[in-house]
């Protein structure tokens, strides 16, 4: 029949201590120091057994070896040092929550649970030109909500190459701009770079993040806010697609409008 656990036994077991750790740990604790012999017979485990388990509680700082064998010997180290090992257990295990925390944003965006959107999220400067690079994959037409404005202060040297990239892989888009010298002065290179814009009253129908629909995804880059997201999902860009359809359709009459 086993042994039941006496109370202080119990609370080392709580703090991370087996059970051979617990009886050689309180037999040298009782002795105060002895050999491997002594403290085996007192705690009732084998000779190679109390090896083992004096080496660990060694690596744990509860126990200490004094001289070399054969008279080598085994000390117990105060019981404060009981709380040195949570102490730094836990500081381990912080350490280990923090790294964590900042991985788990990363492993999220690349999780790939079938028949479930994938959300991404993309933040500063180097996030936005991140969520504009994806735009490259593109099989198809790229239709997009955009304002010209917004985009050449935040990445100046960045969108030149880019126009430049993205004809050079054949890769055209449609344009909805809100109506600014800026989106003029793009939609004037319109055939350079495989583009059809259309350009809306700002005063009416002005925004800021730009929109990008392809593939089976859509990009939303937010250049207040620094923030650049992915929502990859076959249904969803399908439905953005049909209602980008709608706009465009009412884009042309206010073009015409405008101009």
């Amino acid at each position: 029949m086993k042994k039941e656990l006496s109370p202080i036994e119990k609370q080392l077991k709580i703090i991370g201590l087996s059970d051979n750790e617990i009886v050689a740990y309180i037999a040298l604790l009782e002795l105060g120091k002895g050999t491997v012999s002594q403290i085996s017979r007192k705690a009732l485990l084998n000779r190679t057994t109390g090896y083992d388990v004096l080496d660990r509680l060694v690596a744990k700082k509860l126990v200490s070896i004094s001289g070399k064998e054969p008279k080598q010997e085994y000390v117990a180290e105060s019981p404060d040092n009981i709380e040195k090992l949570i102490t730094g257990e836990l500081e381990r295990r912080q350490n280990e929550l923090n790294e964590a925390r900042q991985i788990i944003p990363e492993l999220k965006s690349i999780h790939n649970v079938s028949g479930r959107p994938q959300i991404r999220f993309y933040e500063g400067k180097d996030g936005l030109e991140q969520v504009y690079e994806d735009t490259l994959s593109s099989h198809e037409e790229i239709l997009a909500y955009a304002s010209v404005e917004d985009i050449q202060p935040t990445l100046p040297h960045y969108f030149p190459e880019y126009y430049k990239r993205r004809t050079k892989k054949g890769i055209p888009i449609r344009a909805i701009f809100p109506e600014s010298a800026d989106a003029r002065e793009r939609a004037n290179l319109d055939n350079v770079e495989m583009r059809q814009s259309l350009i809306i009253p700002s005063e009416k129908f002005g925004f800021h993040p730009e929109i990008n629909i392809y593939d089976n995804k859509v990009m939303i880059a937010s250049w207040r806010e620094k923030l650049g997201i992915i929502i990859e999902s076959a249904e969803i860009a399908d439905a953005m697609k049909k209602i980008y359809e709608l706009a465009w359709a009412e884009a042309k009459r206010l073009d015409g409008e405008v101009k």
